[in-house]
C-alpha cells in the first residue's frame, strides 16, 4: 500500500484537541475522508473516520444513540449503559468505518498523516495562506453519472 496523497483541513478552535481533519489517498485509487487529527497527552494521533453507534427501543422499536436517555420516536425512557464495553471497560459508543487492521499499516498511516499536518501547520504561518479545500468533487475522475 502506497500513501499517494495527504489532504489537510487544519481546525481553527484552539481550545479543542481536534487539530484537523484530512483526507489520504491510496495507491492513486483510493480514498479516505474524514480522518481526524486530534492532540493527546503525548502528541499528535490519527483517529479513522467512524459513526456513532445506535440500538433500538423496546417498546416501539426506535433507532436512538446508545448515550440516549429517551427514545427518539416514542419518549420512552430507555435503560442506561446499553453499549457494550471496549477491553479497557469503556463503553463503545463508536464504530470506525476503515481502519488498518494491523500495528505496522497503523503506524505508517498516521506517520505520513502527522507529517502533512505539520507541513500545512508550517504553510498555515506565511501570508496569504489559503486552506484546501476538501470536498471538491473536481478530484475524483469519471464520476458516473445519476
Amino acid at each position: 500500500m502506497k500513501i499517494s496523497e495527504v489532504r489537510v483541513k487544519l481546525v481553527n478552535n484552539k481550545d479543542d484537541r481536534l487539530k484537523a481533519f484530512c483526507s489520504m489517498t491510496i495507491d492513486d485509487a483510493f480514498v479516505i475522508r474524514d480522518i481526524k487529527i486530534i492532540e493527546g497527552t503525548s502528541g499528535y494521533f490519527v483517529a479513522m473516520p467512524s459513526r456513532k453507534m445506535s440500538d433500538h427501543c423496546e417498546k416501539c422499536g426506535g433507532k436512538n444513540h446508545l448515550r440516549a436517555r429517551y427514545c427518539n420516536n416514542c419518549g420512552g425512557h430507555l435503560s442506561e449503559n446499553r453499549a457494550k464495553k471496549d477491553i479497557k471497560g469503556r463503553m463503545k459508543l463508536h464504530a470506525d468505518i476503515a481502519h488498518p487492521i494491523n500495528a505496522d499499516c497503523r503506524e505508517s498511516i498516521q506517520a505520513n498523516i502527522v507529517k502533512a499536518f505539520e507541513e500545512e501547520v508550517e504553510k498555515s504561518k506565511q501570508p496569504g495562506y489559503v486552506p484546501i479545500e476538501m470536498d471538491d468533487i473536481s478530484d475524483v475522475d469519471d464520476v458516473p453519472e445519476v
